[in-house]
């Protein structure tokens, strides 16, 4: 017992034992506040109707501010423990408010990312697609950046000035380190400032083979899911530094864009004769266009005063069927009434005459264009024997292979 007395008698056993009850009530108060703190989170998130709140505790925010408890009563509690060193003191004061400082950081950065998450079920909900992950990810390196230097100018017991008086002189450094940040932190600002991109957009970008929907804007990348369900990470600097396409005004407009070509068999344009016209006005949507064209025809006719079938003015078989096509077109419910529609013959090429459609869907969505554009081809090359019109085609073996046979017969 004398011995234990002795012991308790010196100068460095009182400050132990007094440290030992400060970290003992520091260690309570985080157990204590802790759990008082979590039941009344969750009683808040599930008495209100608000979204913040749930994110602000499905982000940690709420416990990194919880975890700084114990630090800060080390921090204040540190004045009643008798018989330390003013080395020793400062030490531990030091070390309790680095780590306070840190959690704070991380709180600060649970905090956006729940403001990050609140602003994108918000912008869902509008159906608005503006994202702020890259201010968000900027505002974090700041923090971070900051926070780092005053944590490590506690430690060492000096003045952060010194450490950012120290930081000017290698700012050549840092610019080199964070290139591809301030490259990308340009570009994000431009990209978002012009509404150049948003999440949901379909863009096209070749050169990084990337095709589809992009599904994340952050500071550095920009992630896109191709429609092979592939993901395409671009460097965000680079869509301001190369050309991209985006999709959306198709999206936004409502129809999408057929434009593509029937080639003829040149060898079957010719001029159509009475009997033709008379069967061709059976066809409803020719009916008008025949009736019209014949009286303008016999009228032109009339004032040549020449039966010469080669200075007269007659209808022919591929003019008759573009009218066909454009009423077809101007009929069918199922393409935009509002945008251009057009059938239009194109230069003879050695392949065929092209006969060109350019219309719009009424209608964006991918599976439901490529069964309408469908079905108007379908359409337009089942008809053309009506027309004395054939597809041209270049010839196979089976072709071959069929005039070598007619041939030796």
């Amino acid at each position: 017992m004398e011995i234990l007395r002795e012991w308790f008698e010196q100068p460095w056993a009182e400050s132990l034992g007094g440290l030992s009850i400060l970290f003992l009530a520091a260690w309570l108060a985080r157990v204590v506040f802790g759990a008082i703190a979590e039941r009344a989170m969750h009683a808040l998130v599930a008495r209100t109707s608000w979204q913040w709140d749930d994110l602000f505790v499905e982000h940690k925010a709420a416990r990194r501010l919880v975890q700084a408890i114990p630090s800060l009563v080390v921090q204040f509690g540190l004045r009643f423990v008798h018989g330390l060193s003013a080395e020793l003191q400062s030490v531990i004061g030091n070390v309790a408010l680095a780590t306070t400082l840190l959690f704070l950081m991380l709180a600060a950065s649970g905090l956006l990312d729940a403001l990050q998450a609140a602003h994108g079920r918000a912008a869902a909900a509008r159906a608005s697609a503006h994202s702020i992950k890259g201010y968000v990810q900027l505002v974090k390196i700041v923090i971070f950046v900051l926070g780092t230097i005053v944590i490590v100018a506690t430690l060492i017991d000096r003045s952060p000035l010194i450490l950012l008086s120290g930081l000017g002189a290698m700012s050549a450094v840092l610019l080199l380190v964070f290139k591809d940040t301030l490259l990308s932190l340009v570009a994000s600002v431009q990209l978002t400032s012009n509404d150049m991109l948003r999440v949901g957009d379909w863009i096209e970008m070749p050169q990084v083979g990337a095709d589809g929907a992009v599904i994340e804007i952050a500071l550095h990348t920009v992630k896109v899911q191709n429609w092979d369900k592939t993901i395409t990470t671009i460097p965000t600097w680079r869509l301001i530094g190369e050309s991209f396409r985006n999709w959306r005004g198709m999206s936004q407009s409502g129809g999408r864009r057929i434009k593509r070509a029937i080639r003829l068999d040149a060898s079957g344009v010719r001029f159509l004769d009475e009997a033709d016209i008379n069967r061709l006005k059976r066809i409803h949507l020719l009916y008008d266009y025949l009736d019209d064209r014949q009286h303008v025809l016999e009228e032109a006719n009339r004032q040549l005063e020449d039966s010469y079938p080669a200075n007269s003015h007659r209808l022919t078989n591929i003019g008759t069927f573009r009218a066909y096509a454009q009423a077809y077109l101007d009929a069918h419910a199922e393409l935009h009434k509002e945008m251009t529609c057009v059938v239009r013959l194109l230069e003879p090429m050695p392949d065929g005459i092209p006969i060109e459609l350019y219309c719009f869907t009424a209608t964006t969505e991918w599976v439901l264009y490529e069964r309408i554009q469908g079905d108007v081809f379908d359409h337009l090359i089942a008809i053309l024997p009506e027309f004395g019109l054939s597809l041209y085609q270049n010839p196979s073996g089976l072709d071959l292979r069929m005039a070598f046979e007619r041939s030796k017969t």
